[in-house]
């Protein structure tokens, strides 16, 4: 595809991404991009377009030999997954920002980019109109990037900020976001980390190389963080965000999580608010990179759909650059986290797992410890997620090589826990 082929387009979905994307296009008319037709799941609805832009039938946009490019923006993902498969299939390119779709699905999406020569982007479903996707696969190279960590989700960053801002509690910083369309009407995915972890699971193939299924990386969100907890952390001296972490271990492995995490207010991510998503990658000699920008909205995740889709005029692909002409990295599970957890009751928590615990209160008020724990503890284990109890991981959370035995069962009599 030179550059100056002109890009014809079929769009599946025109909710608030695909809305966006239709202003967009026509205000950017250098793009030699045309949308041509466009594929929703009900008719009746009202639509700011002309109705003969829409079908309900599917094949019409991924049989027509004139649309050479599909962009898919809807919310189903296994609808999604059939959708990309067939247009790689039939010799178009794909421009996608279903992360679950791409995060559930990623090995056959690698096979099928392969198979087919084609190119599937998906800046935009990572952080909306931050270019953190093109950046690993361009810039960094595998064995220089030490970490990277970030805040992918636009609606849990919103209700966090206004916990802390506002001191409003959960409920009532969810229903804001539901109001103003930063969360769902069904918030489970974004609250409880789903919707971050998906993000993480594709991330860490572009920083690392690795390929992993979300259900196997450790990850929490803040449907348990209470406004004792905000309070807490203002005491200590941090906010409390919903971070992705990814860390380089001493053997090499690569330790990966996605969890609350307290922040300190000279961290770049305790500048990112609201609905902003933040990245900071620390490399080799580069020291500490920060992105920034809008994480959710019509016109910022339009933004990246469309600089995927300008992309394609010069055949770009993504070359998984980690995954195929280096050595991939693997995940590790041998290290430790330093946490806070607060709960209602001692007896939800098994201090016995702890290696050590530094810090103790039970008051009317709040009751809470603050330890360090194995990460295969948590990973195997849901006692932390279960009866009103919240986990809270403390800045460069993570410990290797943890000299123990004798510590552990001190601090514990010490705590008059044992």
């Amino acid at each position: 595809m030179d550059a100056h082929k002109q890009l014809t387009i079929g769009l599946f979905g025109f909710g608030v991404v695909g809305e966006g994307l239709y202003k967009v296009l026509q205000q950017t008319p250098s793009l030699k991009a045309t949308l041509k037709k466009v594929c929703i799941k009900n008719p009746e609805k009202k639509r700011n377009a002309p109705a003969d832009l829409f079908t309900t039938d599917k094949n019409i946009l991924l049989n027509d030999p004139e649309i050479n490019v599909i962009v898919e923006v809807i919310d189903d993902a296994d609808a999604a997954f059939k959708i990309v498969s067939k247009a790689l299939k039939n010799k178009k390119d794909v421009v996608s920002a279903s992360k679950k779709m791409i995060a559930e699905h990623l090995p056959a999406l690698l096979k099928l980019q392969e198979e087919t020569g084609h190119s599937l982007l998906y800046e935009s479903a990572a952080c909306a109109s931050i270019p953190v996707i093109r950046n690993l696969e361009e810039y960094y190279d595998n064995d220089l990037l030490h970490s990277i960590k970030a805040i992918v989700n636009g609606s849990t960053n919103f209700i966090l900020t206004k916990m802390f801002e506002d001191k409003l509690d959960f409920r009532d910083a969810l229903l804001l976001a539901q109001q103003l369309g930063f969360a769902e009407s069904n918030p489970k995915l974004d609250v409880e980390g789903y919707d971050a972890n998906n993000k993480w699971t594709f991330l860490l193939t572009h920083a690392y190389g690795i390929i992993e299924s979300p259900e196997n990386l450790l990850f929490s969100g803040i449907q348990n963080i209470s406004a004792d907890d905000a309070r807490v952390a203002k005491e200590k001296n941090f906010d409390i965000k919903l971070v992705a972490q990814a860390k380089k271990l001493n053997n090499g492995k690569v330790a990966a999580f996605v969890l609350p995490q307290f922040i300190k207010h000279d961290d770049h991510l305790a500048f990112v608010k609201n609905e902003y998503n933040g990245v900071v990658i620390e490399s080799g000699f580069a020291d500490k990179q920060f992105f920034y920008g809008k994480g959710a909205g019509s016109f910022p995740t339009a933004s990246a759909v469309l600089s995927d889709i300008s992309a394609l005029r010069y055949q770009y692909k993504y070359e998984y650059k980690k995954l195929y002409h280096h050595k991939p990295h693997e995940l590790g599970d041998d290290f430790y986290l330093r946490v806070y957890v607060s709960f209602d009751d001692l007896k939800f928590v098994p201090r016995e797992k702890f290696e050590w615990i530094e810090e103790w209160h039970a008051g009317e008020q709040k009751k809470y410890l603050v330890g360090v724990i194995s990460y295969k503890e948590l990973k195997d284990n849901n006692w932390w997620r279960k009866h009103n109890t919240s986990l809270i991981l403390f800045p460069d959370p993570v410990i290797e090589n943890v000299e123990i035995r004798g510590l552990k069962k001190k601090s514990l009599e010490l705590a008059g826990l044992i």
